[in-house]
């Protein structure tokens, strides 16, 4: 790429991140109630992404030779426990990858 793209493509990813950023404090006013559909889906947008996640990271893994996917169900155990102890998805997400890595890296 050119310097002049390179350019243009850092300032069309600033561009998209402030109005994504700024959007929703455009469209909805202090003061008013947020849309009911708006709530529907920031109460639970969020599980179905992750349930999504967790399907996409499985699809690749054979559960009928060795490893037998061990790796990963202690890795997403490792992750469920750690959210429902702290509730705190960087906490949950970091755990479980570290101990996924470390598993896959060095014990299988």
């Amino acid at each position: 790429m050119t310097v002049i793209q390179h350019i243009i493509t850092i300032s069309m990813v600033i561009l998209g991140t402030v109005i994504t950023r700024a959007l929703p404090f455009l469209i909805f006013k202090e003061g008013q109630e947020t849309p009911k559909f708006i709530q529907y889906l920031g109460k639970y947008l969020p599980g179905a992404v992750f349930a999504m996640l967790v399907v996409y990271c499985l699809k690749g893994v054979s559960f009928m030779s060795a490893p037998f996917g061990i790796p990963e169900i202690i890795g997403i155990a490792v992750t469920v426990i750690l959210h429902l102890w702290k509730r705190q998805m960087l906490i949950s997400i970091a755990g479980g990858t570290a101990v996924y890595m470390f598993l896959v890296q060095a014990v299988f």
